[in-house]
C-alpha cells in the first residue's frame, strides 16, 4: 500500500490492471466512495501510504519483538478490512492467527 500511494502521489494514479480492465480499481473503491472519500484523490491517497508505512513499522516491531507489535497487528489487521479484497482476506487470517497466538500464550491453569 506504501508504495501504491507514493506512486499515486508522484504519478497521478495507482497500479491498475491493463487489458478490458484496464484503469479499474479494485472493490475497495466503493467502500471508500460510501464515506465520502474520492477513491483518487489526494486524501485516498496519503491514507493508502499511512496504511502501507504503519504496516512496515509494525513488520519492524514484529521482528525486532517490541511488546506493542502483535497489539499492532490486530489493530492494523481489523483497520484494512476494508480493502477489498486483498486487505479483507490477509486481515481475517492475521486476526485469526493472532487470536490462536494469544490463546497459546496463555499458561495453563
Amino acid at each position: 500500500m506504501a508504495f501504491d500511494g507514493i506512486r499515486a502521489l508522484t504519478v497521478g494514479d495507482y497500479v491498475t490492471p491493463t487489458g478490458p480492465r484496464a484503469g479499474e480499481l479494485g472493490p475497495w473503491h466503493y467502500v471508500v466512495e460510501s464515506v465520502g472519500i474520492a477513491p483518487r484523490s489526494t486524501l485516498m491517497k496519503i491514507i493508502f501510504v499511512a496504511f502501507g508505512a504503519g504496516w512496515l513499522l509494525i513488520a519492524s516491531g514484529l521482528i525486532r519483538r517490541v511488546p506493542w507489535a502483535l497489539t499492532g497487528v490486530l489493530w492494523a489487521a481489523v483497520l484494512t478490512l476494508w480493502y477489498l479484497p486483498v486487505g479483507t482476506a490477509f486481515g481475517l487470517i492475521q486476526i485469526a492467527l493472532w487470536v490462536l497466538l494469544r490463546r497459546s500464550m496463555v499458561p495453563a491453569p
